[in-house]
């Protein structure tokens, strides 16, 4: 008879267990679950911007003694992340100018970088460092979007 009491108090015991480990993988699948949402709402925004002409583009510019390195970049129209980068030994910025935009970054020092996020449409923009005569002795160039 004591057989009886201790096979039932074992099953109770790993069914308690099993019920234990069930509230577990719930919350791991729940986790999982809102990762694949939160993944699925970044692809879809991925594929709205793709649709609407792109976007979501990351460009970087050195920035020496003077010049743009590339000065003629292109990017497909939308938001674009600019990020300038001061390869040279003097304070530099990027200034963005056309179409109705007109955005600088701070002044960076030598080894700094600073980034302009910009909603651009189709067409060419001035780019320059708006330092003194930097862009006459050559930081300048043309960003195209297309």
């Amino acid at each position: 008879m004591l057989r009886m009491p201790l096979a039932l108090a074992a099953l109770v015991i790993v069914l308690a267990l099993a019920a234990c480990g069930d509230d577990d993988d719930d919350d791991t699948t729940g986790a999982a679950a809102e990762t694949t949402t939160d993944e699925t709402t970044a692809d879809e925004t991925t594929d709205d911007a793709a649709a609407n002409g792109g976007g979501g583009e990351s460009i970087t510019i050195s920035e020496t003694e003077f010049a743009l390195d590339p000065a003629d970049p292109t990017v497909k129209a939308g938001e674009v992340k600019i990020t300038a980068v001061n390869d040279g030994n003097t304070v530099h910025n990027l200034e963005v100018e056309g179409n109705g935009v007109e955005e600088i970054t701070d002044d960076l020092d030598p080894g700094q970088s600073g980034e302009l996020t910009l909603d651009l449409e189709p067409g060419s923009y001035e780019i320059y460092c708006a330092i003194g005569s930097h862009a006459d002795q050559g930081m300048e160039g043309t960003l195209t979007v297309e």
